[in-house]
Formats: C-alpha cells, structure tokens, sequence
C-alpha cells in the first residue's frame, strides 16, 4: 500500500494541467499536490478553498475517474494519479486541524441574499457569498443540511460525520439557516424577492424516473432515490431485488441493499460496462459486495399481478447510430427470459418536482428544466439556479461549481445594481 507521499509523488507537474481541466470546479490540482509533496497540508487546503468548500467530500463520492483524474496523462500508459483520495486527505486533515476556509476577515456587506436548498449547490452558493462579505441565509425544507449528500449517499461512502464537519465549516463563515422551510409551501419564491436582494436556487431533483414498462405500479416497485431519503426499506433478507440503471444510484441502491441482507442483487444496465455512468471504484466496490451484474440487458415488463413477482428481459446489441457518438442499445429480437424476483428498484435518473417547478413562475427549457444563462440567471431578475433545477450534469462537483458560478453572478449583479 502505497503512503500519502508516494502517491502525491506519482503527479509530474504537468504544465498544462489536463486534470485542471477535468475538474468541474477547476482546482489547481497540481498545485495542491505539490505542497502535499513538500509536506505543507496546510498550504494545499488554501489552494482547494480558493474553488471549492467540499474537498473531504468530493474526494470520496466524485465520478474522479471520468473527471480530474480520468484527465490524468499518466493514465494513457501507467497509472493516473489518485486524485480523489489525496484530495479526501487533505480535506479530512482540515477537519481534524479545524482550519478554516477563510483566515481573513472581509467587511460585511448589507445586501441579504436568500439560498434555496443545502445540498452541494447550494451550499457551495452560500459559502463563496459569505466568503465575499455577504450574510447568506439557508432554506431547507428538512429538518437537516445537506440534501442528496445526507440522504441519497449512503454512509458506506459518505460518513455523516465528514458531512456534518464539513457543513460546520461552511456555517462557520458566518452563513444562517432557517430549516424546515419547503419552497411553495413554507415560504414563497415572490416573497423572497421581495425580502431579499437576490435569490439563489439550489432545490435537488430526487424524484425518480421511471422506465414506463408494464406493471410499474406494482407492490414492490421503488424509486432508489426515493429509497435512500426515506429509508423506508423492505425486509430484504433472503430476496432478490433488481436494480435498473448505471449510474451511482444503482451502485448505492444495490449495495444498500445488498447489506440489508438481499441473496441476490442484480444490476440490469442496458449498455456494457466500460459505458456504465458509475465510477469503476463503486463498480468494483459493488462486486466485492456481491452485486451482480447484467450487462447489455433491457426490461421489458415487470411480472405479477398485485406485487412483483419477476422481470422479463432481453439482451441487447450495441450499434453505432448516424449522428450519434455513443452506442446505442438495440434489443436483440427473440433473446427474451424471465428472472423471478421480489422487487424491482428504479435508479435510471431522476427529477425536480413538476408540483413545485410550475408553480415558480419562471422560463423552463424544452426539457422543463430552470433556463439559465450563462451566470445562472433565470428570468427574473433576482433569481437564480443551479443543480439538479437547471441542466447542470448531475454531479456533486457539478452541482458545486453551478453554486460557485452563480455566488460570483450575484456579487456582480449587486455591484452593479447598486453602483458599488
């Protein structure tokens, strides 16, 4: 096993920061390293604060293979840097040294900006407002901080107390919170513009998608988002559950399963698995804990006739469509058979709201997301989105760096507005 050192050792200083490049928040990550290199941690949590408040976080639970460290040159012939894993370092030895984002104090500004959501985007908002002078307040309609880190990441990956510490250091700027606080039921978003001078955005979508296939309304049949937030598990132990999708959800649904005492757990994904959304660790980590997999399978309908009594399937073929990038899954006519099965749990993706979106008044794109501009404006003038609201990529990173764009958007707009 390879030390903290020999790993930063690993990074060569590329001039062009490919990994920068790769990182949705755009650390400097070679920067960072090479302090880690010359033993100045403290030094490489400064450089990290400068982009991002969620190194402890975003070390463990980013796609960091297909993002910074999937950028990584020494990936193409030897081995990429780890990148995830030496940014948790850092991140947790700025919990355990209690060092803070911000060792300056910046004069207080009077504009009151008004945050919507705690989860990576808007927390990521709030803090790089309040590094700026501005008192941000926090609206959560639970009764926690954290959104989809809290209750869609199991503690498996993310510790609730690496979460929690992590979220302290980010109220430590000087950042209020008001839990409890559902947007359309609660408060109201006219209220805030009239309240405050901006508006931020950062409600998560974690209503899953479904596949609309025959029998989705069977007992037996959960979305995997829903799932994690509730908690609201089944008795598991002996059964054999289906998990359609790829992505992150479907490893953690899967896995969470898995240890609540499934048999069987099996993964159905419609392409191969060099194409699966999910990172290779939580697919690795997913087999080690006895998740099976069904690559190029597709469900065609869900078996039963008042709860879930099997799946029906086909496999498919991957082929390249005109226009198209990616291969495209392709049902193999004929290739149909049954897997019995007690439940069957959604994780292809999820949603906002529709209850919720349409009551916000603002201008949606073709997909009913938020529309944006580039800063996150919508079209109001006073508010703006990011995350899971508006077309950001659905990432923890992602999410982040919307917050942070759009933190910047409203320290300009205020500026500008009030000729400051």
């Amino acid at each position: 096993m390879r030390s903290i050192l020999e790993k930063a050792n690993m990074c060569v200083h590329c001039v062009t920061k490919p990994c920068q490049v790769g990182c949705p928040f755009n650390n400097d990550i070679t920067a960072f390293i090479e302090d880690i290199k010359d033993k100045n941690y403290r030094h490489a949590y400064e450089i990290l604060c400068q982009t991002t408040v969620l190194p402890a976080i975003c070390g463990r639970v980013c796609p960091y293979d297909k993002q910074c460290q999937g950028a990584c040159v020494k990936r193409v012939s030897y081995q990429a840097v780890p990148i995830g894993e030496l940014e948790a370092f850092i991140g947790d030895m700025s919990i355990e040294q209690d060092w803070k984002i911000r060792e300056k104090n910046i004069p207080k500004k009077s504009f009151k900006v008004a945050v919507v959501g705690s989860g990576p985007a808007g927390l990521t908002c709030a803090a790089f407002l309040a590094k700026n002078g501005i008192t941000p307040v926090i609206y959560e309609k639970h009764n926690y901080l954290g959104g989809i880190l809290y209750h869609g990441i199991p503690d498996f990956r993310l510790p609730k107390s690496i979460l929690k510490k992590s979220i302290d250091k980010i109220l430590d700027l000087g950042v209020e919170v008001k839990l409890n606080q559902e947007l359309g039921k609660d408060i109201m978003l006219e209220d805030l513009e009239k309240e405050y001078d901006a508006v931020f955005l950062g409600i998560g979508g974690n209503v899953s998608l479904m596949m609309q296939i025959p029998n989705e309304n069977l007992e037996g049949v959960y979305g995997g988002n829903e799932l994690l937030e509730n908690k609201n598990y089944s008795d598991y132990h002996g059964k054999t559950v289906i998990v359609s999708g790829g992505g992150n959800v479907a490893m953690d649904v899967s896995r969470t399963v898995k240890r609540l005492g499934a048999k069987h757990v099996y993964v159905i994904y419609r392409r191969s698995e060099k194409e699966m959304p999910a990172t290779k660790s939580e697919i690795d980590d997913a087999k080690r804990d006895g998740v099976e997999f069904l690559f190029q399978h597709n469900i065609l309908s869900i078996d039963g006739d008042t709860k879930v009594e099997g799946v029906e399937v086909i496999k498919t073929e991957l082929v390249q469509k005109e226009g198209e990038s990616r291969l495209s899954p392709v049902n193999i006519k004929g290739s149909n058979y049954h897997i019995p099965c007690d439940s069957v749990i959604m994780a292809i993706g999820s949603k906002v709201e529709e209850k919720v979106v349409s009551k916000l008044g603002l201008e949606r794109n073709l997909r009913g997301k938020v529309k944006i501009d580039q800063d996150g404006r919508t079209s109001r003038e006073k508010v703006f989105a990011g995350g899971d609201l508006t077309n950001t990529p659905s990432t923890v990173a992602f999410a982040g760096r919307s917050g942070r764009d759009a933190a910047y958007a409203i320290l300009e707009y205020l500026k500008i507005k009030y000729s400051i």
